[in-house]
């Protein structure tokens, strides 16, 4: 009798459970009616994993494209100055104010010794000092200015892109007069009227860089401003600067990351160039100033020109190695090579 009755209960449940699976079936497919019969009809749940798995996958292949070598030199390159910059005072027995005055203990242009590993150069100044303080300068004069052009130059190149007609033409050609003359040579000239103070110096190449971004937002918004999703928000209600920030300005901002981590390597070189010429800050340790300095003494102490050539030049390459592959990480033409 207790073998009949636990088969009765064991076939209860087997019935129980069959019914439970019945009824998940039709009641799921009682919710999905549309799904399985209305063409391109598409659930919120999994619309909402798509999005999820795409943009984790999107975030994959982002990463993968900027592990290549010389994007990983870079970025290992930009770590180093970004801390020279930050923690000079730690990475160096000597403080600013020796490396930027007159070292009586030690000979001027005297080569390489325990004291001075890359030697001394004009006032008996260690070379290495100045090195990792010049890191300090550029990046402090370098960033700033950059930001300061990027913001500007999206407000005016969103403005000109977006509202066109006379207001357009008075900013493009305002913009081309600017570009119209060498960066350099306007800032001599911002430098000479204001004088050679560093904050002059910095609105000097803020001012400069901001025709070029004014144009290159420009070019985006024009292509951006007839597409589909624009005209839907204008018909939803959405007004000029909502649409222009917040559904235009995201959707073309990749050219200006780009730009703007390859032109801080070119504003550095341009103030290499403005200090090599004397146009410099007397009170900031610059590596275009050690240069200018030690150009007459070329044949005595070379040391003192090259280390300083060699950190322009590893410090710009850094920069636009890590700007090269954020434009193959970012420009989804480049995603397949």
């Amino acid at each position: 009798m207790k073998q009949i009755e636990e088969q009765e209960l064991e076939f209860e449940i087997e019935e129980k459970k069959e019914e439970g699976i019945t009824r998940s079936i039709i009641s799921w497919i009682g919710h999905n009616t549309k799904f399985l019969l209305v063409p391109g009809y598409r659930l919120k749940e999994l619309s909402q994993r798509e999005f999820e798995y795409e943009k984790t996958i999107s975030k994959r292949k982002f990463i993968r494209r900027l592990k290549s070598t010389l994007t990983i030199l870079g970025i290992l390159i930009v770590f180093t100055i970004v801390t020279f910059a930050i923690f000079g005072e730690w990475l160096t027995p000597y403080t600013f104010e020796q490396a930027n005055g007159v070292d009586k203990t030690s000979i001027s242009w005297a080569g390489p010794s325990p004291g001075h590993p890359l030697g001394t150069g004009k006032w008996g100044r260690d070379i290495l000092a100045r090195l990792i303080y010049g890191a300090s300068a550029s990046l402090t004069i370098a960033l700033p200015a950059i930001t300061f052009s990027v913001i500007l130059g999206v407000i005016f190149g969103m403005i000109a892109g977006f509202y066109g007609g006379w207001v357009d033409s008075l900013i493009m050609r305002i913009t081309d007069v600017f570009l119209a003359f060498p960066s350099l040579i306007l800032a001599l000239v911002f430098v000479s009227i204001w004088g050679q103070r560093m904050e002059v110096i910095m609105l000097a190449y803020g001012i400069l860089g901001v025709p070029y971004y004014a144009r290159l937002i420009r070019g985006s918004v024009l292509q951006a401003r007839e597409l589909p999703y624009i005209q839907a928000a204008r018909a939803s209600g959405s007004g000029n600067w909502r649409i222009m920030f917040k559904h235009v300005l995201p959707n073309i901002i990749q050219p200006i990351i780009i730009s703007f981590t390859f032109d801080i390597g070119g504003i550095i070189l341009s103030l290499a160039g403005l200090s090599f010429l004397g146009y410099s800050d007397i009170n900031l340790v610059e590596w275009g100033n050690d240069i200018a300095d030690s150009r007459d003494m070329v044949m005595i102490a070379p040391h003192a020109m090259i280390w300083p050539g060699i950190m322009i030049l590893i410090t710009v390459l850094g920069f636009m190695l890590v700007g090269d592959g954020l434009r193959d990480a970012l420009d989804p033409r480049l995603k397949n090579l």
